[in-house]
């Protein structure tokens, strides 16, 4: 991009200044002015004015900017859903037999047959050893005060815990969420107020400073955290920790919303999956399986003083609370996937409890995560599992519920442990339909600022709701706002239908340094929100206006060209419908009309046209030549026929989402046969045809140590776009450059490595 030439006024002020500095080489008196009134006023006012109209532009690119870089998430959002929704269609209608089932029973709930005892065996912890030479943080359990903020000072430095103390941290955690209610309601009192925090997406800098300048939680500090405190960035695991540490310390005074990235299928595609698989390699399988059951039972919302809700996404047409807070919570192990309301009968019981031992083998290597134990009988495993009940977990619950302050009768907490069994299998299947779509839309809806209520193409899940939903659903639960995270907003937070509704979002530097500020808010006894906003980066506060901008504008248009060239091939065909005679030129208006059409990211194309196109020819665009110009490296093309690159650029997070589902033991590693099956889900979602030959190719070219296995990591990195712009300035020391850029390690590779983590 060109560098932006210094605001008009600067020089034409200069030159006014040249025009009537004269009288100044003598020494002033009282017979020398400089300006007169009515001169000065006039230049004032032509400054102003020159300068409004620098910050009117600078605001315009920053817009501009902010358009692309949340076109590009919603996009890949919808993309999850699509493939996912794919994924779906292939357990409810191919055969339990079929090989394109089997590749992804495993990451549907309704192939678990566990008890509790059993997952409580398997999320043992005890037989651990946490070796002499460990540094990081010890955990006493029940756990204080001090090993809570001892926990956040030991992340604050870099340190990690150890896998017994995460797992028995996450045990104890998934304990107390199966008590709460769906919807925490809070109270205010005259001596506190309750800060309320938006989505965090592993961006633990963020947290820290909140906890700096607010306070750590306590019974003084309660805290509401609303959602998404995973996936993107690179610390969601010591957030949770941190989050779940304090919860069990304060569990009247700190609440958990769960948000639409507390799900096991949206943690493949954004990050999570594969933070916690490099972090803890030996027990990463047992904590991402426990992650699931916990997400289950976070609560959906709360409510302060009767009078304030506060959710992640938003709400719909159809909200109805008083359903919210009966619906069976943990039957959504996944949003994205209506579950199955199970109907047991006496006749089946037996039946399936006869055929469990036969069955039992094959579903657990589908599973691979189901707790095994070789020469356990059914009727032992039911002893166990009784005898468990009533000896840990209902003692374990009960104290729970006193030091929480619930009062739960005894057959309210048997209903309420029985509940998180999964049902036996063969039973009748349907499909809860209304109860899914409220928490659905709870968790994945966007406000609009016009009236009504329609589904969210955009996303692909949830709806967009209008000022007069906000209306109805306030005036029936006589409430006075809404509070809602989701979406970031450049300055931490926004308003909207008549401040009725209020989204928060709390990670800084979402997109880029210098993208958006993070802010939370104080809601004290009068429930009026007060705003705190604030930059994690310190980088960004040395910036001006425009190099912060200009630094965050670059970010955007790398990630786009990124996009442009993965679509080089569907850009391309477009273009040649403008161009019947075969030019090789089209007009501007016909470029910005092919570029909606094929990307659909609704941008303001004729508004970029002056970043991305830098030479045209009479008003015509050689859209040939074009491609050339956007700087992308390509790869080496010897590794693979062209359109199955071209295929695995376009799907580059489909095709890992793929890659992850597959490596069931989570080793990272997969077969080629495995990748083979890989590339068949792929082409079979996208309706295309790939030849066995050239998956073949593309596996034995990427083999590079010949040891008949594919390291899902180095594949995806070894076909990452990278600006050829960006290759150029890594040896440079320009500031506002991204410093990311990695050289690979093989040397048939020829690509760098992009660090947006946000758009591949």
């Amino acid at each position: 991009m060109r560098p932006e030439q210094p605001p008009a006024f600067f020089n034409t002020h200069a030159r006014f200044r040249r025009k009537t500095a004269k009288p100044c080489l003598t020494p002033l008196t009282s017979h020398h002015v400089l300006l007169s009134p009515p001169a000065a006023m006039r230049a004032a006012l032509l400054i102003q004015r020159w300068y409004r109209q620098y910050v009117a532009r600078l605001e315009m690119r920053r817009r501009c900017t902010w358009n692309i870089f949340q076109s590009m998430e919603y996009a890949g959002e919808q993309n999850q859903i699509k493939l996912y929704k794919f994924f779906s269609y292939l357990m409810d209608h191919f055969t339990p037999a079929s090989s394109e089932r089997n590749l992804i029973a495993h990451i549907f709930r309704e192939n678990e047959v566990c008890r509790d005892a059993e997952w409580e065996r398997y999320f043992n912890y005890k037989n651990i050893e946490v070796p002499e030479f460990y540094s990081g943080p010890h955990l006493n359990f029940p756990l204080t005060a001090t090993n809570a903020t001892e926990l956040v000072e030991a992340f604050r430095t870099k340190q990690q815990l150890h896998s017994r103390y995460v797992l028995q941290l996450l045990v104890e955690t998934w304990k107390l969420l199966r008590i709460l209610p769906n919807i925490n309601h809070v109270s205010t009192c005259h001596s506190k107020e309750i800060t309320i925090c938006g989505d965090l997406h592993g961006h633990l800098e963020d947290l820290l400073l909140v906890f700096y300048k607010n306070g750590l939680p306590s019974m003084e500090t309660p805290y509401v955290f609303n959602g998404d405190f995973v996936d993107r960035g690179k610390n969601s695991m010591e957030i949770l920790l941190i989050l779940f540490a304090f919860l069990l310390v304060y569990p009247n005074d700190v609440h958990l919303n769960r948000g639409n990235h507390e799900d096991h299928i949206v943690n493949l595609r954004y990050g999570f999956t594969k933070e916690v698989l490099g972090k803890y390699r030996v027990h990463g399988k047992k904590i991402l399986k426990l992650l699931q059951k916990i997400y289950s039972w976070l609560p959906l919302a709360s409510v302060i003083d009767q009078k304030v809700l506060i959710l992640h996404g938003g709400i719909s047409d159809t909200t109805d609370l008083d359903i919210i807070a009966k619906v069976d919570r943990h039957r959504y192990v996944s949003t994205l996937r209506p579950p199955k309301q199970r109907k047991s009968s006496a006749k089946n019981k037996q039946s399936d409890q006869d055929s469990w031992d036969e069955d039992n083998m094959t579903r657990r290597r589908v599973r691979s995560m189901t707790y095994s134990s070789p020469g356990v009988s059914r009727p032992e495993v039911q002893r166990h599992s009784l005898q468990t009940l009533s000896s840990q977990v209902e003692e374990e619950l009960r104290e729970r519920r006193r030091r929480a302050g619930f009062s739960l009768s005894h057959g309210d907490l048997h209903n309420s442990l029985s509940s998180d069994s999964d049902s036996d299998p063969g039973e009748n299947l349907e499909t809860d339909a209304e109860d899914w779509k409220q928490v659905v839309d709870m968790l994945w809806s966007d406000p609009m600022p016009i009236d009504g209520c329609v589904p969210n193409e955009v996303r692909g899940g949830g709806c967009y709701w209008g000022p007069d939903i906000t209306r109805e659903v306030l005036e029936k639960h006589n409430l006075q706002l809404l509070i809602r995270s989701h979406e970031c907003k450049q300055e931490g937070y926004e308003f909207c239908h008549n401040r009725k509704v209020l989204t928060i979002f709390s990670a800084s530097n979402y997109y880029e340094v210098g993208s958006n500020r993070g802010a939370y808010i104080r809601l004290g006894p009068d429930l009026v929100p007060h705003l705190i906003q604030y930059q994690a980066s310190r980088s960004t506060r040395d910036l001006t206006l425009r190099q912060s901008v200009g630094r965050t504008e670059r970010s955007a248009l790398r990630a786009l060209r990124e996009q442009l060239f993965a679509h080089k091939s569907d850009l391309i065909s477009a273009f040649q419908e403008f161009d019947p005679e075969q030019t090789g030129l089209i007009s501007l208006n016909h470029w910005a009309t092919a570029m909606e059409s094929v990307l659909q990211l609704g941008l303001p194309w004729r508004m970029l046209r002056s970043q991305l196109v830098n030479h045209t020819q009479d008003g015509k665009l050689n859209y040939q030549s074009w491609f050339k110009e956007l700087a992308i490296m390509e790869p080496n093309t010897q590794l693979a026929h062209t359109n199955l690159l071209e295929t695995l650029y376009k799907h580059h997070s489909n095709l890992e989402t793929i890659f992850r589902i597959i490596d069931t033991d989570n080793s990272g590693l997969i077969s080629f046969e495995e990748f083979r099956q890989t590339w068949r889900l792929l082409s079979s979602h996208l309706q295309i045809d790939i030849s066995d030959e050239a998956i073949s190719d593309l596996a034995q070219s990427i083999d590079f140590n010949k040891d008949g296995s594919i390291d899902i990591n180095e594949f995806m990195e070894a076909f990452r776009l990278v600006d050829r712009t960006q290759q150029e300035r890594s040896n440079s020391t320009l500031s506002g450059v991204h410093p990311h850029l990695l050289q690979s390690e093989h040397p048939t590779k020829t690509l760098l490595v992009s660090a947006s983590p946000h758009f591949v």
